[in-house]
């Protein structure tokens, strides 16, 4: 941090008060005073002027100190004023007779200065509500050439020293690209217990000035979309072996912690380069799932804007709607050696699953009145497409290249500069080509981690199936991540094993070989949903003093005072719902 202020925690002000500070700035006359008994009382008390400070008082004497006028502290106890009367109100000010004759602008910067000692800290899951005047204990990175806005900067918290959060600025309000208080407090519930080493999270929030802020874990320094572009220098000062090695590692970081979510009943939503993101010790993670940006607010306001990332990174149910006449079928385990994406003996040909009899097709899609979306499963193809960035990244192809590649059969002569259609749903052929070249490159590589390439690029290819149900689940992407980094790479401890939803990585319930047909997955699963019965979170967070009730939330309180009547009720409901299995 460039510059870090002095926050007075009641720790520090008992530390500071001693006999010895309060005599520094006490007259000689005036020292003798502190031994004398209390002014008050008629008798019936033996307290001394310095126990009263030392007990009661020491929040305004700091206060005293820093407006110059020590020696009113006698006066004060006189009158009986101790800390449990701050904070003083502004027009009680003037009873406190700091001068002679009444000075508006002392008593003006005694009001404010008492909130320096009357801190409110922000602790891991709490919503605070600041009044206006009072001081937010906080220390913001202002150093220069950091890449923020204004609604979005790095803070410390002085209670929770080196850990640095990312900080989002919300405008509370009906206005366009605001929130409402109830869905500002709606979105900061939903999310205080979803916690992952690899995700974004929530950690507290505060209102103050009419604007909400929230606090992630996390802050990042560049994303995928910025690292296919160009690779930072954390990256580029890796031996070559231990980047082709992380390479494959990020990819069974973010399989792993997708199947965290999917197991706790949840989705991300929105998968994408820009939302993968890295720190400078190459640690990958998620953007949070929450609508708690100022981006995500403003296109939420904006529905006829058009993102080109978001779209090209879709799955095709989101552009097409889906066949009601299938809407109830399960995923299939869709790496079954019998799936219709089938792979040539040399493993550098591949096909992406169109469709098939218990499916509709993407034209018969169209003409469907009521879209049915599975969240999940939506997940998984854009999943598959940032996994398919990720080994072109390892295999050094350009991603504006596969972007062209994917465009190609859109372009005409004498078009001029439109817009190609380079999105990984509309040109599931040029994907298939892509991943044959990419595939066949790394079959020519010496490198045990090139083996891991072409049985990737089969479990994405089953990732990319047009209809949703024939996608495998996040848990059959880990596992087969799991057997291809340890088998194929080598990598004999990959990041992130963990276990979800009852599963593992038991040899009963996968196989892997390498015959004639190629590379060849098999998976035994349950036929039912695939919301596991039982879930296993990473990470769980301790439920919070203030936290807030959904039932208030549908009262419709608004501003300040709906924030604090929320923050008023103790009880926190989604735990039952947790046991209940309906998280």
């Amino acid at each position: 941090m460039s510059t870090v202020a002095m926050w007075w925690d009641p720790s520090r002000i008992e530390a500071t008060v001693t006999r010895q500070f309060v005599c520094l700035h006490l007259l000689p006359e005036e020292i003798k005073r502190l031994d004398l008994p209390l002014a008050f009382g008629d008798g019936l008390t033996d307290g001394t002027y310095w126990e009263w400070i030392d007990e009661k008082a020491k929040r305004i004497f700091l206060i005293l100190v820093d407006l110059g006028v020590p020696d009113q502290i006698f006066g004060l106890i006189d009158d009986s004023w101790d800390d449990n009367d701050l904070p003083i109100p502004p027009d009680q000010i003037e009873r406190l007779s700091l001068t002679p004759t009444r000075d508006e602008k002392l008593d003006k910067r005694f009001y404010f200065r008492q909130f320096h000692y009357l801190l409110k800290f922000i602790e891991k899951g709490a919503h605070v509500v600041y009044e206006e005047p009072e001081v937010v204990p906080i220390n913001v990175d202002k150093r220069p050439g950091l890449a923020l806005n204004s609604a979005v900067d790095r803070v410390e918290l002085p209670n929770i020293p080196g850990e640095v959060f990312s900080r989002r600025r919300i405008p509370i309000g009906t206005g366009p690209g605001m929130l409402t208080c109830k869905d500002f407090l709606t979105e900061t519930e939903k999310t205080n217990y979803v916690e992952c080493d690899h995700l974004v999270s929530y950690f507290g929030s505060y209102y103050h000035n009419g604007q909400g802020y929230v606090l992630f874990t996390l802050p990042s320094d560049y994303s995928l979309k910025s690292l296919l572009v160009n690779m930072p220098s954390p990256l580029k000062s890796l031996a070559k072996q231990d980047r082709r090695q992380l390479f494959m590692n990020w990819i069974h970081c973010l399989v792993d912690t997708l199947s965290f979510l999917h197991s706790r009943g949840l989705s991300h939503g929105n998968i994408r380069p820009s939302t993968v993101l890295f720190n400078n010790y190459n640690h990958v993670f998620y953007s949070d799932i929450t609508r708690l940006s100022a981006e995500a607010i403003a296109s939420s306001a904006d529905k006829a804007a058009f993102d080109k990332e978001t779209y090209d990174y879709a799955a095709p149910e989101q552009w097409y709607r889906p066949s009601t006449n299938h809407s109830s079928l399960h995923r299939k385990s869709a790496l079954i050696a019998t799936s219709s994406a089938s792979t040539s003996s040399d493993n550098s040909t591949f096909s992406i699953s169109r469709g098939s009899s218990e499916g509709g097709t993407p034209a018969s899609m169209l003409h469907t009145p009521t879209p049915s979306l599975n969240p999940q499963a939506v997940d998984i193809f854009s999943l598959g497409c940032v996994i398919l960035e990720l080994l072109s990244l390892l295999m050094k192809r350009q991603t504006r290249a596969f972007a062209s590649h994917r465009a190609a059969k859109h372009k005409q002569a004498g078009r001029g500069g439109a817009v190609l259609d380079s999105s990984f749903h509309k040109n599931i052929g040029q994907v298939e080509s892509w991943m044959a070249g990419l595939a066949k490159d790394a079959s020519k590589k010496d490198d045990q981690v090139f083996r891991g390439v072409a049985p990737m690029l089969q479990v994405v290819a089953r990732m990319l199936s047009v209809l949703p149900h024939e996608r495998p689940t996040a848990q059959e992407v880990g596992r087969s991540t799991y057997k291809i980094l340890t088998e194929n790479c080598q990598i004999m401890e990959p990041h992130c094993v963990h276990q979800y939803g009852g599963w593992d990585f038991g040899l009963g319930n996968l196989h892997i070989s390498r015959g004639g047909e190629g590379f060849n997955i098999a998976t035994r699963r349950h036929s039912g949903s695939t919301r596991p019965s039982t879930a296993r979170p990473m990470t769980h967070r301790p439920m919070s003093s203030g936290s807030i009730r959904e039932e208030d939330l549908a009262s419709g309180s608004s501003g300040l005072q709906g924030m604090q009547s929320i923050r008023s009720n103790k009880v926190r409901n989604w735990q039952a719902r947790i046991a209940a299995g309906f998280v």
